[in-house]
């Protein structure tokens, strides 16, 4: 049997975190090494924790299939380096909104709880700073949208590939 692929870092163990370039490039070095090319680096100490915070390091071609939290929980989204589509649907599979975050984009983007979404990055190294409420759990944290193909399937880098092209908020 395999080992199981990392989807995350240990968490700092200081008590006041900074976050500036040497924690960005330690996720950053982390998602470029990743099989899933992107990688989570929790601020949070344990996953019971009520405020999940996080930096989430996505390369570009990494698949993060559409999902909406369980139990309905809010999460923001607020850009570090590079750039990222954030993608919005409703329950059908319908995109909703598309937003670009980065330089010539927006800076952020707060999710409504219930709200599917996934986020394509743009540009190499991308980073965001994500805040959700409390605790994870790996099983029950995301509803998978029934819509969108699993991570692994053949047909994630195809359905990735159609989806950017069609969001473009800019038309």
């Amino acid at each position: 049997m395999t080992a199981p692929v990392p989807r995350a870092l240990e968490a700092p163990r200081s008590a006041v975190t900074a976050i500036g370039e040497p924690l960005i490039a330690q996720v950053i070095a982390a998602s470029r090494e990743s099989l899933r090319r992107r990688m989570v680096l929790p601020l949070h100490k344990v996953p019971g924790a009520v405020l999940q915070r996080m930096l989430n390091a996505v390369q570009p071609g990494s698949y993060v299939r559409p999902h909406r939290h369980a139990p309905p929980r809010a999460e923001s989204l607020v850009l570090l380096r590079g750039a990222l589509r954030v993608i919005a649907f409703d329950d059908s599979g319908e995109v909703r909104r598309a937003v670009d975050l980065g330089p010539d984009g927006d800076l952020g983007v707060d999710i409504e709880p219930g709200v599917f979404h996934s986020m394509a990055a743009l540009a190499e190294d991308s980073v965001v700073f994500e805040v959700k409420t409390g605790p994870y759990d790996p099983d029950t944290d995301k509803m998978w949208a029934p819509w969108a193909p699993p991570e692994d399937a053949p047909e994630a880098a195809a359905y990735l590939r159609d989806l950017i092209s069609r969001t473009n908020p800019r038309g």
